[in-house]
């Protein structure tokens, strides 16, 4: 979702040195941008915790004499470790009590002012700092370098010995339950097309997830990666895939950065919001009148999940393939 607004900033300022500050668990995902120079890891707990992680990530911005901090988070800590650091000029949403802060409060957008999805809440603090004039249409985002993620991918696949094609699967979701399709139902569709395309499944997951995952491969015979990746491994894997199956998560906007194709079930989220871009993505939900809720926890019988069809997903899978010419 930040991704157009950093290229954005590369754009408004072609020479400049461009740093991210991201988390341990994010960072890899900008590690291969061709808009930013560095990525510094942010360590440590969030919050009034790790203040020595927090010292010593202010030491380092303070050694880059940094003239722009561009504050994509909303937290109050985010501009604290800036304004701490002597940057120069701090542009940030007045949010979380920080206004003071920032040299550059900028008001939230109101309800319709712009389109929901994310991505523009990220461009339109840009543009209602000075640095952009207007909101690009940005219908798809891509990562850089897909070509190169692919042959790692695939060569990480062969050193598993993970029979290509891949069928990639994600069946977990942060955030609780209500966002996680049925795992037998992850398990058949990706068995059926596992079958149909000589190939084999591959599921992915956090460390936390491996219980989940291990119950997914179990049942299509694939193979359980959950906890074994980094997030620069799941990258290059998941752009070595056929076709990746996934609900409403981080590996979904993955998937779809690296434009594979990719069938995400959606339940009690907001696809208008958070949904994936490109014509490379499927959505598959069940029209259901409490949907979308935004509840971690579905209170009633699931209906928005549990009513999806393995059926509908290979068919949505099938579909994506042959408009690929995979």
């Amino acid at each position: 979702m930040s991704l157009p607004a950093l290229r954005a900033v590369r754009q408004r300022f072609p020479d400049a040195d461009i740093t991210v500050c991201a988390r341990p668990w994010v960072s890899a995902l900008y590690e291969g941008e061709r808009s930013i120079d560095h990525v510094i890891r942010i360590e440590g707990a969030s919050g009034a915790r790790d203040w020595a992680a927090k010292w010593n990530l202010i030491r380092r911005l303070r050694r880059g004499k940094f003239d722009l901090a561009v504050l994509l988070p909303n937290s109050f800590e985010s501009a604290a470790v800036v304004r701490l650091a002597g940057v120069k000029r701090i542009i940030g949403y007045a949010r979380d009590g920080r206004s003071l802060l920032l040299t550059d409060a900028i008001a939230l957008p109101k309800t319709g002012e712009i389109a929901r999805h994310e991505r523009f809440y990220y461009l339109e603090l840009l543009r209602r700092a000075g640095l952009i004039e207007t909101l690009p249409e940005v219908p798809e985002i891509r990562l850089d370098g897909i070509g190169e993620l692919r042959a790692k991918g695939e060569r990480r696949f062969e050193t598993l010995r993970v029979k290509l094609p891949a069928i990639g699967v994600s069946p977990g979701a942060a955030y609780g339950s209500a966002k996680r399709w049925l795992p037998e139902r992850f398990a058949e569709s990706a068995a059926r097309l596992a079958a149909e395309l000589g190939g084999s499944v591959a599921v992915f997951g956090s460390a936390a997830e491996k219980g989940l995952c291990e119950e997914v491969a179990r049942a299509a015979n694939g193979r359980n990666l959950a906890g074994a990746t980094e997030l620069r491994a799941f990258i290059e894997m998941t752009a070595a895939c056929r076709v990746f199956l996934t609900n409403d998560s981080g590996a979904m906007h993955i998937a779809s950065a690296l434009g594979i194709p990719s069938v995400t079930v959606f339940g009690p989220t907001d696809e208008a919001a958070t949904g994936p871009l490109g014509a490379g993505a499927r959505l598959v939900r069940e029209p259901v009148d409490c949907a979308p809720c935004l509840l971690r926890e579905c209170p009633i019988d699931h209906r928005c999940m549990t009513r999806v069809t393995a059926d509908r997903v290979v068919h949505a899978a099938r579909e994506l393939l042959k408009v690929s010419g995979c």
